[in-house]
């Protein structure tokens, strides 16, 4: 946690941040959301024990940011569903939105970073075992 009051509240800030923007990608799709969350956690760290708890207690985020902090990673459903995200929000950008091919290029390339780091960097967590019915 930082020692420095102004440092602390730009952690602060910079948390907050992270939530609104997350919160905002929660309603608006190819907006990624669990990633700003995680990003908050983080902030809140250096600064406010009691934001981070509250972020990983929020419904439905809080136990991604959790798994994704101790190295389980992310489920292999939610890497799809971030993946296909990803494809239809650059398509669509690239094919309706942008005329300029450098700006084509530019968002191909940077749909290509994020696929590769979902797929390539972040780890796939394990399924938990189903119970065995007698």
């Amino acid at each position: 946690m930082a020692n420095n009051p102004l440092v602390r509240g730009l952690w602060v800030v910079g948390g907050l941040v992270c939530v609104a923007v997350g919160a905002i990608g929660v309603i608006v799709p190819g907006l990624p959301s669990t990633v700003f969350f995680i990003m908050a956690a983080a902030a809140f760290s250096r600064s406010s024990e009691r934001m981070e708890r509250w972020v990983l207690n929020l419904p439905g985020v809080g136990k991604l940011v959790a798994d994704y902090r101790s190295g389980l990673g992310m489920p292999w459903r939610a890497k799809v569903i971030a993946g296909t995200m990803i494809v239809v929000a650059v398509g669509i950008s690239t094919g309706l939105l942008i005329s300029s091919w450098t700006w084509r290029g530019i968002v191909i390339g940077v749909g290509i970073v994020g696929l590769a780091y979902i797929f390539g960097r972040v780890p796939t967590a394990k399924p938990l075992p189903k119970p065995e019915v007698r």
